[in-house]
């Protein structure tokens, strides 16, 4: 098992949380130095706050961590593409690097351009794909009946 996937495995055991909340099940990990810093996962319907996403809640925790604003040096695991929302937050706190599983057609941070993440930050998507695409699409197919 290479790095990606066994901090995106990380990231998927967050999901799995949010999924036994009844959250859209999205996970995320920040990593520094080969070390996981932050675990998150959605909280939205828990705290009534649609900023609550698994992304937020670990920029959060991880800055906390560092008792600092900037992230540059740490990467990111997250099950689902990042929305506007969670890139533009990214940039401001200057994540160094970006790894998702599965991409979201229609929320994704890749349908802006330019990118709304920080210039310098490196993308990386498909880890996991499958694993990650089908926790979400399973969750909805269940929510529609």
């Amino acid at each position: 098992m290479n790095e990606n996937e066994k901090f995106m495995k990380a990231a998927l055991q967050e999901a799995l949380k949010a999924l036994d909340s009844d959250e859209v099940p999205v996970g995320a990990v920040v990593v520094c130095e080969g070390k996981i810093v932050a675990r998150a996962h959605n909280l939205t319907e828990r705290l009534n706050d649609p900023t609550a996403h698994a992304e937020m809640q670990a920029i959060t925790m991880a800055t906390s961590a560092f008792g600092g604003k900037y992230l540059e040096t740490c990467i990111l695991y997250v099950t689902l593409e990042p929305c506007s929302m969670c890139a533009a937050a990214l940039n401001w706190a200057q994540i160094g690097k970006v790894v998702y599983g599965a991409s979201d057609p229609k929320r994704g941070f890749s349908l802006y351009s330019p990118s709304l993440l920080h210039p310098k930050t490196i993308v990386e998507c498909g880890v996991m794909e499958e694993e990650c695409s089908s926790l979400v699409r399973n969750f909805f197919k269940s929510k529609r009946g």
